[in-house]
């Protein structure tokens, strides 16, 4: 494994050590590590709806069941919007 230092300002070295001791956390490498790979699960989520979006907007036909498309399509664009709500 591979060691990377960084360095934070006060206050967030304390609202980090506060969560390594409040969240069940071994060390503080066991916190950014969790939050790294949060960050890389969100991110490919991110790129697969961007994917699924976009075959829906091609037109062309896709396997799957009625209910399933029109379930995602709902859920695609309730996420559009929450996120064009969250930049404005």
């Amino acid at each position: 494994m591979t060691s990377m230092n960084i360095s934070l300002p006060d206050a967030l070295k304390a609202f980090v050590d506060s969560q390594v001791s409040g969240g069940g956390y071994s060390s503080v490498s066991e916190y950014v590590r969790e939050l790294v790979r949060a960050e890389q699960n969100r991110k490919a989520k991110e790129a697969l709806e961007l994917e699924l979006l976009a075959a829906l907007k091609s037109g062309e036909p896709l396997e799957g069941s009625e209910d399933f498309w029109r379930e995602l399509r709902r859920e695609a664009a309730s996420r559009l919007e929450a996120r064009g709500s969250a930049t404005r």
